[in-house]
């Protein structure tokens, strides 16, 4: 039997769109005898909060049959860094920016705006707060009230996995987590990360947690969007550069921040 290593890399926004191919990856990987160990190489700093928590539980559930390294590239922050507890080893670079434990819920009020553009809107709604997450006019007090708590909840959940999953007192996270990131070095000497190296030393370490020589990675990904398949086919690199970017832009541009969806 020809023994494997898989490499995974993740970049840009957790979202349910952008992480779902990765959690199927993930949970194929799982069932992959041949299939080792696996390196997440991932870069992000964060999304949508149960994108992140599905992120995570795809990690660790994968991490439970054989082991997952990750390495953090640029930046492993908020929901990328939840996603990374998952695995039995995280590395990051010196320069790293992680952690950034917190959440955030966006609102936008966009009332006074459309008066001055000479715009008027109108809600007709059922259910006394149903209009008060539809960007238009400003919370009330209770509204603010009850998404504060809802986000209160959400902060707790994380400190409470954090501190769970690297095996740290709670009120010692609860210190850490104001949002703000570390670099990697920091996050080392905090107990946020095991190792500070690039991902070719976590690709060494899993080699060694699963005795495969690193030369027996393969990379693997999920298949590459439409758009990008169409306009790069033969046409050369630059056209799927180009394609790519578009469709990243398009995606960027269609997707609503709004809504009471919680951000890690």
């Amino acid at each position: 039997m020809r023994e494997r290593l898989a490499h995974v890399v993740f970049r840009g926004v957790i979202r349910e769109r952008s992480v779902e191919p990765y959690l199927r990856i993930l949970r194929a990987l799982k069932d992959r005898t041949r299939v080792k160990g696996v390196l997440l190489d991932i870069s992000s700093g964060g999304g949508e909060s149960i994108a992140s928590t599905d992120f995570y539980l795809a990690v660790k559930r994968l991490n439970a049959v054989k082991p997952v390294v990750a390495s953090i590239g640029s930046i492993g922050a908020s929901g990328a860094y939840m996603a990374v507890l998952g695995a039995r080893r995280v590395f990051a670079y010196p320069e790293s920016a992680v952690g950034s434990i917190g959440v955030v819920l966006p609102h936008f009020a966009v009332r006074d705006l459309l008066r001055r553009v000479g715009i008027s809107v109108e809600l007709l709604h059922a259910g006394v707060h149903k209009d008060a997450y539809q960007g238009y006019r400003p919370l009330t007090e209770e509204e603010r009230t009850k998404l504060q708590a809802v986000v209160q909840e959400g902060y707790d959940t994380f400190v409470g996995l954090v501190a769970s999953e690297r095996h740290r007192p709670v009120d010692e996270i609860r210190a850490l987590a104001t949002g703000e990131f570390w670099t990697g070095t920091r996050s080392l000497q905090l107990g946020l990360i095991d190792a500070l190296g690039d991902r070719d030393m976590a690709l060494d370490d899993l080699a060694r947690l699963t005795g495969v020589p690193v030369g027996k990675t393969v990379r693997v990904a999920p298949p590459r969007p439409f758009l990008e398949r169409i306009l790069s086919g033969g046409a050369g690199s630059l056209a799927g550069a180009v394609a790519t970017r578009v469709h990243e832009s398009i995606e960027d541009a269609a997707y609503d921040f709004g809504g009471g969806t919680l951000w890690r």
